[in-house]
């Protein structure tokens, strides 16, 4: 595909600011519906971006998304500020490859519940008590028991999210590699955590699940009470977000580490 001659489409938050600032630029472009486009101009927040980017995974339908910041933070969008048209943005734009977690989350009762995970998958403490985890990768035991909140598996995309709260590393994009970042560990209570490559295999078991029930959210979707949760890079579905140039996703993630 040429990006300078792309067909796009352009998809909306419903908020109240998206929807203003969407007037003008329904205008200034011959847009075409999602399935015809080759780009999907994203208008809205990170969480809108985020939400669009996992119905592509869940249809199959994944194309280049170039988003424009009509929400708060922005951190995986473009500022709405430019001279240039919206085809002219397009083509200039850098290509940044994402690559999503798959969950496979086993409740206790024995079912599977199956997402895809952009920013990370998380494993959560579903009452006052402190939740039990044994760790596994690649199929081999490296922790018997972490207690704390819990746990999450972090992708380079999303390590500047959640993770970063919970003092895990904050990733190059394209350096194939997660971040496994406990969260307030009670025991081993001076864990940090651990980097390890996109090709690992995670595996968390919940020690005394029906006691210290637990859940896991991969970004938004939670499955409740599982006994067991299977974490793996889904290279095959992986995604393609667009920025001008000189402010990619890679600059910002180099940017937060130089904040004070």
């Amino acid at each position: 595909m040429k990006k300078d001659r792309a067909k796009l489409a352009l998809v909306v938050s419903d908020s109240l600011k998206a929807q203003a600032g969407s007037a003008a630029m329904r205008e200034s472009h011959p847009w075409v519906s999602p399935e015809e486009a080759d780009v999907v101009v994203v208008l809205g927040g990170d969480g809108f971006l985020l939400h669009v980017l996992h119905q592509m995974l869940d249809t199959n339908t994944v194309k280049p998304c170039y988003g424009i910041n009509l929400g708060t933070v922005g951190f995986m969008l473009n500022r709405n500020t430019s001279s240039r048209t919206i085809a002219e943005r397009v083509a200039r734009a850098r290509e940044i490859e994402v690559v999503p977690l798959e969950m496979d989350a086993i409740t206790q009762d024995g079912a599977h519940h199956h997402f895809f995970a952009i920013n990370e998958v998380s494993l959560l403490r579903e009452t006052r008590q402190s939740a039990k985890l044994e760790v596994s990768i690649n199929g081999k035991v490296r922790m018997q028991e972490l207690a704390g909140d819990g746990v999450l598996v972090a992708t380079p995309a999303g390590s500047t999210a959640y993770n970063l709260s919970a003092n895990g590393p904050i990733l190059p994009l394209g350096s194939r590699l997660l971040a496994l970042t406990p969260i307030s560990p009670f025991r081993p209570r001076r864990w940090k955590g651990a980097i390890l490559p996109e090709s690992a295999h995670v595996t968390f078991r919940v020690r005394e699940a029906e006691k210290r029930p637990v859940a896991a959210v991969a970004d938004q979707k939670e499955v409740r009470e599982v006994a067991e949760v299977r974490i793996t890079s889904a290279r095959a579905h992986k995604l393609t977000l667009l920025f001008d140039p000189g402010k990619t996703l890679e600059e910002r993630i180099f940017s937060e580490q130089f904040t004070v």
